[in-house]
């Protein structure tokens, strides 16, 4: 398995370069919690951004919320600046089947209407279900579907990969 330490690095060289083609200079972050949102506290100093980072908790914009209810660990949202009309990167910590992107792109909505969105993902890996795609990534995997990825941390960040049973 790949360092996330290092992925990230790759990661902040990718978005300044995209950012950079698409003439976009004071981007937000917006962290999906909780991986997505260690992952933009990096990106954010990395890049050296000053706009304030934003972090979302999706659970309330989840489809399966009425299946499994709430969460226990439910944070608030926190968007500490006006959205719309500005250039967004959502950073999540894995994109598997794209439902929790969707579940991010609609409370952003909510929020205001940017400019656009980029996507930024530190694990791309197989089984995606809605046509959701990443512009920076950190490493691609391929998995099968009992395998799993997960990120834990904040401190230090580890990417482990869970067997299938």
């Amino acid at each position: 398995m790949r360092d996330a330490e290092f992925l990230i690095e790759a990661m902040a060289g990718q978005l300044r370069d995209l950012l950079a083609r698409r003439g976009i200079s004071e981007p937000v972050l917006v962290g999906i919690h909780s991986g997505g949102v260690w992952i933009a506290e990096r990106l954010h100093q990395r890049l050296e951004i000053h706009a304030p980072l934003g972090r979302l908790d999706i659970s309330f914009y989840r489809d399966d919320f009425s299946r499994l209810g709430i969460n226990p660990q439910v944070r608030p949202s926190e968007l500490p600046c006006d959205i719309d009309g500005r250039h967004l990167v959502l950073v999540d910590d894995v994109l598997h089947t794209g439902r929790t992107v969707r579940a991010a792109l609609n409370e952003l909505f909510d929020y205001g209407r940017p400019a656009s969105v980029l996507l930024a993902v530190l694990v791309d890996r197989s089984g995606r279900e809605l046509p959701i795609e990443a512009n920076v990534i950190g490493t691609r995997m391929k998995l099968s579907a009992g395998q799993h990825v997960q990120l834990t941390g904040p401190e230090p960040l580890q990417l482990t990969l869970q067997p299938a049973p």
